[in-house]
């Protein structure tokens, strides 16, 4: 393949991204747009008005009200030196600022080569914590890699038959017992047979009872020490997915499962069925953990890497 072929196939996948995410964030570009787009398109000065209609339109959007208010503060910092002399260019530095909070965790790998990389997915019932899982073992598949299924939560038959049932239809292998087995042997003998079978991932699905039962936090603890014993450095990344629809209460889920388990990274689904896609600043802000992907739709495609320019562009691109 050429250099300008490859070039354009890349833009070309960059291009149906990019529509896919547009989408997938109609919602909430509505409840961000709604507010202002008339506003910043009607009117020729930089006035209260503006500056009220953007404030009110972050809160629709589910920013939250520490993440907004840290926005309008520079906002009205800049209009107020005369660096933002118009509506457009109020809405082009609002994107710089989203952007950036956005950016400030980027996901950087855990810095191992261990094989197989030994991944825990964590999140309450409901999250979408298996579909995930198995779009995240389909794209990996599909890249080359081996990949190994456990399912670890065990509470509930019906989680053990859908990762199963992912695994059979990526055509992977997945590490099962019955149910009401002990989790924690359910991840030993995952990691052990992800060892024995020189898999390049293994990844572990678990129980997800609300996040402020305590056995459950007990039990997932119980979980990260055993498959460290198997594997010293084990988990590598430990990733929490969160349900977008629920808006400010995905925070306080996050900060729960972050002081009992040491979260490394986020996963945001169902963006495609709420307007408070705004969270993820809020999210950002507060737990400082990086982004790894977000969910737009039911297609695998739609599970895709979080990319904050771009998903900042989908929010306002008419």
């Amino acid at each position: 393949m050429s250099e300008e072929t490859h070039k354009n196939a890349t833009e070309k996948n960059r291009s149906g991204i990019f529509s896919g995410l547009k989408r997938g964030l109609a919602k909430t570009r509505d409840s961000l747009a709604a507010g202002f787009d008339n506003v910043i398109h009607g009117k020729a000065q930089v006035g209260p008005e503006l500056m009220t209609r953007i404030e009110e339109s972050l809160l629709i959007a589910d920013v939250g009200m520490a993440a907004t208010q840290d926005i309008m503060a520079e906002l009205n910092r800049e209009v107020g030196a005369q660096r933002l002399r118009t509506p457009d260019a109020v809405q082009d530095h609002l994107k710089h600022l989203m952007t950036r909070q956005l950016s400030a965790n980027q996901y950087e790998g855990d810095g191992t080569e261990s094989t197989p990389q030994v991944i825990l997915v964590i999140g309450v019932n409901g999250s979408g914590k298996t579909t995930t899982i198995g779009k995240l073992a389909q794209k990996w598949h599909l890249a080359g890699q081996r990949v190994l299924l456990v399912a670890a939560d065990t509470f509930r038959a019906a989680a053990v038959d859908q990762l199963q049932a992912w695994a059979d239809r990526v055509g992977i292998p997945c590490i099962r017992q019955s149910s009401g087995a002990d989790p924690s042997a359910v991840a030993f003998d995952g990691v052990q047979a992800g060892l024995a079978r020189n898999m390049d991932r293994v990844i572990i699905d678990t129980a997800g009872r609300l996040q402020t039962n305590h056995n459950l936090m007990e039990e997932l603890k119980k979980v990260k020490r055993v498959i460290g014993k198997v594997l010293p450095g084990a988990p590598h990344e430990t990733i929490l997915v969160l349900d977008a629809t629920i808006g400010q209460n995905s925070l306080s889920q996050a900060k729960l499962f972050h002081e009992g388990l040491q979260v490394d990274s986020l996963i945001m689904t169902k963006l495609d069925g709420t307007a408070k896609g705004g969270v993820l600043l809020n999210l950002s802000r507060e737990m400082k953990l990086p982004i790894r992907y977000i969910g737009v739709g039911e297609k695998l495609e739609d599970l895709q890497e979080f990319d904050a320019k771009m998903f900042v562009e989908a929010l306002f691109e008419n």
